[in-house]
């Protein structure tokens, strides 16, 4: 196939590649036979940088569920428990925080959308929530 010298600290070298299928060359160096793997070519991805602007408005707590008659409050997207604010029994007011729910690294406060009590909470800190998971009832 091909023919090549090399001079390797005063040594001299004659290789000839006898075939090349896929990563094996077979190869003679000096009329030696040689079979030689070659090491998988790793190729660099060039992923770029995302650089994100700050949102020039402020940001509103997450919405869930306003027109339900017992309320349930679901996760609105996948996510972590960070905190849960209430406990069994507390009243709860428009607004009030009831979690922190982490998503793609931010942090969603999980609001309250009618008045009522919290008749059970159905998460722990720190417990992964599918979206629409049920998280917290109100009576």
């Amino acid at each position: 196939m091909k023919n090549f010298r090399f001079r390797i600290h005063e040594n001299n070298y004659n290789v000839k590649i006898v075939s090349h299928e896929e990563d094996v060359i077979e190869l003679e160096v000096n009329g030696t036979s040689y079979s030689v793997k070659m090491k998988d070519e790793i190729k660099k991805t060039k992923t770029p940088t995302l650089i994100l602007s700050k949102s020039k408005r402020p940001s509103e707590p997450l919405k869930v569920n306003p027109s339900a008659g017992k309320t349930k409050i679901s996760a609105p997207i996948p996510g972590i428990i960070l905190s849960i604010d209430v406990k069994i029994g507390d009243e709860i007011k428009v607004g009030d925080r009831l979690l922190v729910l982490e998503a793609m690294k931010m942090e969603n406060n999980i609001t309250s959308e009618k008045t009522g009590t919290v008749s059970a909470i159905h998460v722990k800190i720190g417990q992964q929530v599918l979206q629409s998971e049920l998280m917290i009832e109100l009576a």
